[in-house]
């Protein structure tokens, strides 16, 4: 069983769903909303403690309400919910999501105590990070926190995941410390320059990341499938073909599975890469972010038909 530690964010997502999305001063009617535990670190969390990794959180909610619900959320899955610290003074994140009938969403993001989570607090919950497998991270929570997270994990053996979601300019510190990064193709084109058509242009993109300081890259492409590159070789996996109906978590479901199954050294990711995207294509088949997001049983069991 893999030991997962995520530095990330935790959010009250506010779904509404609509028909199309609204043009430029358009108002539309929603036709329906919902709200739930949310944020890409808790998401990710979820993921691999329902696919049965020990899984330890590193983050902070608000002293209200919506951080109580995140905190027992947390426990609710199984996760270590020690390195949270709640905050007095600033409320908890919340993401608004704007959901169209093909599935298809826009987010709005208000990072309130996740934008405070500093490398003190890494700090303070540094057992959770030299007792892990992996630690991984995004870039919803500063990446001040993220660097400190991961100088710890690099001076104790231990591997580093760096989502760079949503996208932003990364610090070059934060890149040499990074084994494996997960971009998205959209991602991946802002980070390198090299916008994806191809497995010629991914080849060119894994070298770009190389030179950066990262030598292992996963590129998802959406409903195509993922693109993987390591020092040992390189592969296209093509997704599962599902029928959309909320993609929300889907890049966090596959993060967070693909976090319970690799090995450290990286020997089995074909195989972690398939099981990820099966627990993908099971969560864009449901609604919402944490409660779509499929456990270990569920994987396994849909890998059977």
């Amino acid at each position: 069983m893999n030991k997962v530690t995520i530095v990330g964010s935790l959010n009250v997502d506010t779904t509404l769903r609509i028909k199309r999305m609204p043009l430029p001063g358009e108002t539309l009617a929603a036709e329906g909303k919902s709200s739930a535990a949310g944020g890409k670190g808790a998401n990710q969390a979820v993921s691999a403690a329902r696919s049965g990794a020990q899984t330890a959180f590193i983050g902070e909610v608000g002293k209200d309400n919506s951080g109580q619900m995140m905190l027992d959320e947390m426990k609710d899955n199984g996760i270590d919910v020690a390195g949270i610290r709640e905050n007095d003074q600033v409320g908890t994140g919340t993401a608004s999501i704007l959901l169209d009938e093909n599935g298809q969403n826009s987010i709005l993001i208000y990072g309130g105590a996740n934008q405070q989570l500093s490398p003190t607090d890494v700090e303070a919950a540094k057992d959770k990070i030299t007792a892990a497998d992996f630690v991984v991270a995004q870039f919803e929570t500063p990446q001040a926190a993220t660097l400190r997270a991961f100088q710890l994990a690099k001076a104790n053996g231990v591997t580093t995941i760096l989502n760079p979601a949503p996208a932003q300019k990364i610090d070059p510190e934060v890149l040499k410390l990074t084994d494996l990064i997960i971009p998205n193709e959209t991602e991946s084109a802002e980070l390198t320059g090299v916008i994806i058509t191809d497995e010629t242009s991914m080849l060119i993109s894994a070298a770009k990341f190389a030179q950066m300081g990262v030598r292992n890259l996963i590129i998802t492409v959406g409903a195509k499938g993922a693109f993987y590159c390591t020092q040992d070789g390189y592969s296209f996996i093509p997704a599962f073909k599902v029928n959309a109906v909320d993609t929300t978590a889907a890049g966090d479901t596959f993060i967070g599975a693909l976090s319970s199954q690799l090995k450290p050294d990286m020997s089995n990711i074909e195989k972690a890469l398939v099981y990820a995207q099966r627990a993908s294509s099971l969560a864009v088949q449901k609604m919402g972010a944490l409660p779509s997001i499929p456990t270990r049983e569920q994987i396994l069991a849909a890998s059977q038909n």
